[in-house]
Protein backbone atom coordinates (compact mmCIF):
# COMPACT_ATOMS: atom_id res chain seq x y z
CA UNK A 1 0.00 0.00 0.00
CA UNK A 2 2.78 2.20 0.58
CA UNK A 3 4.21 2.03 -3.02
CA UNK A 4 0.92 2.59 -4.16
CA UNK A 5 0.55 6.42 -1.77
CA UNK A 6 4.23 6.95 -2.98
CA UNK A 7 3.29 6.73 -6.71
CA UNK A 8 -0.30 8.30 -5.74
CA UNK A 9 1.76 11.53 -4.27
CA UNK A 10 4.16 11.72 -7.30
CA UNK A 11 0.86 11.60 -10.32
CA UNK A 12 -0.87 14.08 -8.49
CA UNK A 13 1.96 16.25 -7.58
CA UNK A 14 2.86 16.50 -11.40
CA UNK A 15 -0.69 17.39 -12.45
CA UNK A 16 -0.68 20.15 -10.19
CA UNK A 17 2.99 21.33 -10.74
CA UNK A 18 2.31 22.61 -14.29
CA UNK A 19 -0.70 24.92 -15.35
CA UNK A 20 -2.06 22.22 -17.57
CA UNK A 21 -4.05 21.09 -14.58
CA UNK A 22 -5.36 24.36 -14.03
CA UNK A 23 -6.23 25.33 -17.31
CA UNK A 24 -8.17 21.56 -17.65
CA UNK A 25 -10.24 22.51 -14.28
CA UNK A 26 -11.37 25.79 -15.62
CA UNK A 27 -12.31 24.43 -18.90
CA UNK A 28 -14.94 21.57 -17.03
CA UNK A 29 -15.76 24.06 -14.72
CA UNK A 30 -16.63 26.52 -17.79
CA UNK A 31 -18.32 23.99 -19.98
CA UNK A 32 -20.07 22.29 -17.02
CA UNK A 33 -21.77 25.66 -16.09
CA UNK A 34 -22.57 26.96 -20.07
CA UNK A 35 -24.08 23.73 -20.51
CA UNK A 36 -26.18 23.66 -17.22
CA UNK A 37 -27.52 26.99 -17.80
CA UNK A 38 -27.77 27.54 -21.06
CA UNK A 39 -28.03 24.04 -23.60
CA UNK A 40 -29.57 22.76 -20.34
CA UNK A 41 -32.13 25.44 -20.04
CA UNK A 42 -31.81 25.03 -16.36
CA UNK A 43 -33.64 28.33 -15.31
CA UNK A 44 -36.65 27.36 -18.25
CA UNK A 45 -37.06 24.08 -16.95
CA UNK A 46 -38.30 25.29 -13.42
CA UNK A 47 -37.49 22.27 -11.54
CA UNK A 48 -35.56 22.09 -8.89
CA UNK A 49 -33.15 19.83 -9.63
CA UNK A 50 -29.87 18.69 -11.26
CA UNK A 51 -31.15 16.84 -14.20
CA UNK A 52 -29.65 19.63 -17.14
CA UNK A 53 -26.12 19.62 -14.94
CA UNK A 54 -25.54 15.47 -15.04
CA UNK A 55 -27.12 15.09 -18.69
CA UNK A 56 -23.93 16.74 -20.02
CA UNK A 57 -21.41 14.49 -17.89
CA UNK A 58 -21.01 11.91 -20.49
CA UNK A 59 -20.03 14.24 -23.30
CA UNK A 60 -17.37 16.26 -21.09
CA UNK A 61 -15.89 12.86 -20.23
CA UNK A 62 -16.00 11.87 -23.66
CA UNK A 63 -13.00 14.50 -24.13
CA UNK A 64 -11.98 15.71 -20.91
CA UNK A 65 -10.97 12.22 -19.57
CA UNK A 66 -9.07 10.91 -22.04
CA UNK A 67 -7.06 14.48 -21.99
CA UNK A 68 -6.14 13.24 -18.89
CA UNK A 69 -5.11 9.73 -19.40
CA UNK A 70 -3.27 10.25 -22.57
CA UNK A 71 -0.33 11.28 -20.62
CA UNK A 72 -0.59 8.60 -17.84
CA UNK A 73 1.84 5.91 -19.92
CA UNK A 74 2.63 7.36 -23.26
CA UNK A 75 4.70 10.19 -22.02
CA UNK A 76 6.58 8.13 -19.80
CA UNK A 77 7.24 5.62 -22.95
CA UNK A 78 8.31 7.89 -24.68
CA UNK A 79 10.74 9.75 -22.57
CA UNK A 80 11.91 6.45 -21.30
CA UNK A 81 11.13 6.73 -17.81
CA UNK A 82 8.79 3.81 -17.43
CA UNK A 83 12.02 1.83 -17.22
CA UNK A 84 13.27 3.90 -14.34
CA UNK A 85 9.60 3.71 -12.56
CA UNK A 86 9.72 -0.38 -13.11
CA UNK A 87 13.03 -0.73 -11.47
CA UNK A 88 11.61 0.77 -8.33
CA UNK A 89 10.76 -2.01 -5.38
CA UNK A 90 7.13 -1.55 -6.51
CA UNK A 91 4.54 -4.59 -9.14
CA UNK A 92 3.42 -3.22 -12.03
CA UNK A 93 -0.09 -3.64 -10.39
CA UNK A 94 1.09 -1.12 -7.83
CA UNK A 95 2.08 1.23 -10.17
CA UNK A 96 -0.66 0.26 -12.40
CA UNK A 97 -3.10 1.27 -9.58
CA UNK A 98 -1.25 4.65 -8.10
CA UNK A 99 -1.18 6.55 -11.35
CA UNK A 100 -4.79 5.27 -12.09
CA UNK A 101 -5.60 6.92 -8.70
CA UNK A 102 -3.99 9.99 -9.09
CA UNK A 103 -5.74 11.01 -12.01
CA UNK A 104 -9.45 9.56 -11.09
CA UNK A 105 -8.69 12.25 -7.42
CA UNK A 106 -7.66 15.03 -9.94
CA UNK A 107 -11.07 14.09 -12.19
CA UNK A 108 -12.83 13.70 -8.57
CA UNK A 109 -11.46 17.18 -7.27
CA UNK A 110 -12.27 19.22 -10.59
CA UNK A 111 -16.25 17.20 -9.87
CA UNK A 112 -16.46 18.39 -6.46
CA UNK A 113 -15.24 22.54 -7.59
CA UNK A 114 -18.86 22.43 -9.37
CA UNK A 115 -20.32 22.62 -5.77
CA UNK A 116 -21.78 26.48 -5.97
CA UNK A 117 -24.10 24.49 -8.93
CA UNK A 118 -25.96 22.22 -6.07
CA UNK A 119 -25.97 24.98 -3.74
CA UNK A 120 -27.60 27.16 -6.29
CA UNK A 121 -30.17 24.95 -6.64
CA UNK A 122 -30.58 24.18 -2.84
CA UNK A 123 -31.13 27.96 -2.77
CA UNK A 124 -33.50 28.49 -5.88
CA UNK A 125 -35.65 25.24 -4.57
CA UNK A 126 -35.98 22.34 -2.24
CA UNK A 127 -34.20 19.31 -4.67
CA UNK A 128 -33.48 15.88 -3.64
CA UNK A 129 -30.63 16.38 -2.22
CA UNK A 130 -29.95 11.96 -2.05
CA UNK A 131 -30.53 12.05 -6.13
CA UNK A 132 -28.39 14.94 -6.16
CA UNK A 133 -25.49 12.56 -4.30
CA UNK A 134 -26.08 9.81 -5.99
CA UNK A 135 -25.99 11.50 -9.28
CA UNK A 136 -22.11 12.76 -7.98
CA UNK A 137 -21.25 9.35 -6.87
CA UNK A 138 -22.40 8.02 -10.43
CA UNK A 139 -20.26 10.83 -12.54
CA UNK A 140 -17.09 10.09 -10.34
CA UNK A 141 -17.55 6.37 -11.48
CA UNK A 142 -18.07 7.02 -15.18
CA UNK A 143 -14.96 8.76 -15.00
CA UNK A 144 -13.10 6.27 -13.65
CA UNK A 145 -14.26 3.54 -16.37
CA UNK A 146 -13.13 6.21 -19.28
CA UNK A 147 -9.83 6.69 -17.12
CA UNK A 148 -9.19 3.07 -16.94
CA UNK A 149 -9.78 2.78 -20.40
CA UNK A 150 -7.81 5.48 -21.70
CA UNK A 151 -4.70 4.63 -19.56
CA UNK A 152 -4.83 1.14 -21.05
CA UNK A 153 -4.89 2.75 -24.72
CA UNK A 154 -2.32 5.30 -23.10
CA UNK A 155 0.38 2.22 -22.21
CA UNK A 156 -0.26 1.01 -25.95
CA UNK A 157 1.49 3.50 -27.38
CA UNK A 158 4.54 6.19 -27.20
CA UNK A 159 1.97 8.76 -29.21
CA UNK A 160 -0.67 11.10 -26.60
CA UNK A 161 -2.23 12.20 -29.54
CA UNK A 162 -3.10 8.40 -30.94
CA UNK A 163 -3.64 7.89 -27.29
CA UNK A 164 -6.21 10.00 -27.32
CA UNK A 165 -8.05 9.80 -30.16
CA UNK A 166 -8.02 5.67 -29.25
CA UNK A 167 -9.80 6.13 -26.02
CA UNK A 168 -12.40 8.72 -27.47
CA UNK A 169 -13.36 6.38 -29.73
CA UNK A 170 -13.59 3.58 -27.69
CA UNK A 171 -15.32 5.64 -25.45
CA UNK A 172 -17.62 6.52 -27.50
CA UNK A 173 -18.55 3.10 -28.41
CA UNK A 174 -18.91 2.52 -24.42
CA UNK A 175 -21.47 5.55 -24.36
CA UNK A 176 -23.79 4.91 -27.12
CA UNK A 177 -23.55 0.95 -27.05
CA UNK A 178 -27.09 0.70 -25.47
CA UNK A 179 -29.09 2.96 -28.00
CA UNK A 180 -31.80 1.51 -29.91
CA UNK A 181 -29.77 2.44 -33.31
CA UNK A 182 -26.82 0.70 -32.38
CA UNK A 183 -28.78 -2.23 -30.80
CA UNK A 184 -31.30 -2.68 -34.01
CA UNK A 185 -27.76 -3.13 -36.16
CA UNK A 186 -26.71 -6.13 -34.34
CA UNK A 187 -29.54 -7.83 -33.93
CA UNK A 188 -29.77 -8.40 -37.89
CA UNK A 189 -26.79 -10.79 -37.40
CA UNK A 190 -26.23 -11.65 -33.52
CA UNK A 191 -28.32 -14.05 -31.26
CA UNK A 192 -30.75 -11.54 -28.58
CA UNK A 193 -28.25 -12.86 -25.75
CA UNK A 194 -25.52 -10.90 -27.50
CA UNK A 195 -27.37 -8.42 -28.31
CA UNK A 196 -28.35 -8.08 -24.48
CA UNK A 197 -24.70 -7.74 -23.73
CA UNK A 198 -23.51 -5.36 -25.69
CA UNK A 199 -27.03 -3.48 -24.30
CA UNK A 200 -25.07 -3.98 -20.79
CA UNK A 201 -22.17 -2.73 -21.69
CA UNK A 202 -23.63 0.93 -21.90
CA UNK A 203 -21.73 3.63 -19.29
CA UNK A 204 -25.11 5.68 -20.36
CA UNK A 205 -27.87 3.33 -19.54
CA UNK A 206 -25.71 2.54 -15.79
CA UNK A 207 -25.24 5.90 -15.44
CA UNK A 208 -28.72 7.39 -16.00
CA UNK A 209 -29.77 4.95 -13.87
CA UNK A 210 -27.72 6.30 -10.80
CA UNK A 211 -28.43 9.77 -11.52
CA UNK A 212 -32.34 8.59 -10.87
CA UNK A 213 -31.04 8.24 -7.25
CA UNK A 214 -31.50 4.26 -7.57
CA UNK A 215 -27.86 3.01 -6.39
CA UNK A 216 -28.49 -0.44 -7.78
CA UNK A 217 -25.77 -3.08 -7.07
CA UNK A 218 -25.57 -4.44 -10.81
CA UNK A 219 -24.85 -0.46 -12.34
CA UNK A 220 -22.38 0.20 -8.96
CA UNK A 221 -20.66 -3.68 -10.00
CA UNK A 222 -20.58 -2.41 -13.91
CA UNK A 223 -18.39 0.14 -13.47
CA UNK A 224 -16.05 -1.61 -10.83
CA UNK A 225 -15.81 -4.22 -12.73
CA UNK A 226 -14.81 -2.12 -16.08
CA UNK A 227 -12.33 -0.02 -13.78
CA UNK A 228 -10.76 -3.44 -12.62
CA UNK A 229 -10.42 -5.36 -16.22
CA UNK A 230 -8.85 -1.95 -17.89
CA UNK A 231 -6.64 -1.98 -15.00
CA UNK A 232 -5.75 -5.46 -15.05
CA UNK A 233 -5.15 -5.07 -19.16
CA UNK A 234 -3.01 -2.01 -18.54
CA UNK A 235 -0.89 -4.01 -16.05
CA UNK A 236 -0.34 -6.86 -18.79
CA UNK A 237 0.14 -3.99 -21.59
CA UNK A 238 2.89 -2.97 -19.82
CA UNK A 239 4.33 -5.75 -19.08
CA UNK A 240 4.49 -6.63 -22.65
CA UNK A 241 5.65 -3.23 -23.68
CA UNK A 242 8.02 -2.47 -21.17
CA UNK A 243 10.96 -4.45 -23.31
CA UNK A 244 10.14 -1.86 -26.65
Amino acid sequence: MNQIINIFKREITSYFSTPVAYVFIVIFLILAGAFTFYLGGFYERGQADLLAFFNFHPWLYLFLVPAISMRLWAEERKSGTVELLMTLPVTMIQAVMGKFLAAWAFCGIALALTFPIWISVNYLGEPDNGVIFASYLGSLLMAGGFLAIGSCISAMTRNQVVAFILTVVVCFGFLLSGIPMVLDAFRGWLPQILVDAVASLSFMTHFNAISKGVLDLRDLLFFVMVIGFWLAANAIVIDLKKAD
